[in-house]
């Protein structure tokens, strides 16, 4: 079941809520059942036509929420060169943490940096996975930079990328998420994963199980 969210905050930020209904809680309007665990989905560039109903980020949410474990995928704001989306991303971190136990942060390509950087200044999410992260958003936001400050603030990461990517600067992100030992899982595929969306997904379902807690 889905459920349409707005996130408070300054900026416009509408999210979808892929709910698992794996327990017998009722949400805050009384509506679908919640589960107590719950990813954050950052979508890819929007004005690379990026938005929260991305395949990668439903195939996310689908082998998610078949585990008990809810799925806010959302859409940013006006584009504001990265910095407004990031803020984006924690607000919706944010919205979360009032309403779960424990939550997880995703994101793909552009949605993927977004999630590291909003990550390093989130030492109490559950864990952090990207998918083809770009190396940065803009000059002055570093994706290498985000994810050394994730592994010293000890948040669980995990970076998935494709092997044939052509479209996203990724090899920096990778090559630094190796050097300090963070989890990387390699697809033999292009930047969109054509045909290889549910392993994707499974990937994703598989880094978030142990760490939220659900036997994924």
């Amino acid at each position: 079941m889905t459920d349409t969210v707005l996130i408070p905050g300054g900026r416009d930020v509408r999210a979808t809520l892929d709910t698992a209904a794996s327990d017998g809680s009722r949400g805050e309007s009384g509506g679908a059942p919640r589960a107590e665990t719950v990813v954050v989905a950052c979508a890819p560039h929007p004005q690379q036509r990026g938005h929260r109903g991305d395949e990668r980020l439903t195939a996310a949410s689908d082998a998610l929420t078949d585990r008990g474990v809810d799925c806010l995928r959302f859409d940013y704001g006006d584009w504001d060169e990265g910095y407004g989306e990031t803020t984006d991303a924690d607000a919706a971190v944010g919205w979360a943490l009032d309403r779960y136990d424990r939550v997880g942060l995703f994101g793909f390509s552009f949605g993927g940096t977004v999630a590291l950087v909003a990550a390093a200044s989130r030492p109490e999410l559950a864990g952090v996975c990207a998918l083809a992260p770009t190396a940065r958003l803009n000059p002055d936001v570093d994706a290498v930079a985000a994810l050394d400050e994730v592994v010293t603030r000890d948040v669980p990461a995990r970076i998935l990328y494709a092997t044939r990517d052509s479209t996203a600067d990724w090899e920096p992100v990778v090559e630094r998420a190796e050097e300090l030992s963070v989890e990387t899982v390699a697809f033999d595929s292009d930047h969109f994963f054509v045909g290889r969306t549910a392993k994707v997904g499974e990937a994703v379902a598989a880094f978030f199980g142990p760490l939220l807690g659900d036997d994924l």
